[in-house]
């Protein structure tokens, strides 16, 4: 079964994707990973780059190898450094009866959601998530709390406004992730169970 998860910035995809193997197991396909390789770009070009809307991603490669993995092939994920923008190595991704894909763009391309069985958009108030979002890139990205600001407010709000939360309509469950994680991941695994009990129905009904 493959899982697609959307939703914003800091809205707690992560989170909920890393409960999920935790309780369940299951192989993880995040869309940062996926970010188009810009090293042969000079620093100014590559600052001048919206990274926050889809065309930044190389979705041909995402949905080649999560095809792959869902004819039970081995994956090479690309590892992707924010710091360079570029690809500094490939992760070995093994198949698995759960595949977990996790971005902020999941349900944007039909490509991509026609792979998926199961669609779920995570929502969390704007305030929590830029809180989320400001406690990770300082911690995990370097950034300067200036920084985090000045790109929240810039593009990230207004492509959240153009291309992550349309896509609301595509997906089976939204959660709203502001209280207990373990609330969101409940509903989840509900959803999951169910979608399982009628594809087995399903596969069982006599033709």
């Amino acid at each position: 079964m493959i899982i697609g998860l959307a939703g914003g910035t800091g809205s707690g995809k992560s989170m909920i994707v890393q409960s999920l193997v935790a309780r369940v197991g299951g192989c993880v396909i995040d869309l940062d990973s996926y970010y188009c390789d810009r090293s042969a770009l000079s620093r100014e070009e590559r600052s001048r780059i919206n990274y926050d809307e889809p065309t930044a991603i190389d979705v041909a490669l995402l949905v080649g190898q999560l095809a792959e993995l869902g004819r039970g092939e081995a994956v090479r994920k690309p590892v992707y450094s924010f710091e360079t923008h570029g690809r500094t190595g490939v992760e070995v991704v093994a198949p698995a009866r759960l595949v977990l894909v996790e971005g902020r763009f999941t349900l944007w391309w039909e490509s991509l959601r026609s792979l998926l069985d199961v669609k779920v958009f995570v929502d969390a108030p704007p305030d929590l998530r830029l809180i989320r979002r400001i406690r990770r890139d300082l911690t995990g990205q370097g950034r300067t709390l200036e920084q985090v600001l000045q790109q929240y407010s810039g593009p990230v709000r207004s492509m959240h406004a153009r291309y992550v939360e349309p896509t609301r309509a595509h997906a089976d469950l939204v959660v709203t992730n502001d209280g207990p994680l373990e609330d969101a991941v409940e509903l989840v695994i509900a959803l999951v169970r169910r979608r399982k009990v009628d594809g087995l129905a399903g596969a069982a009904a006599p033709r």
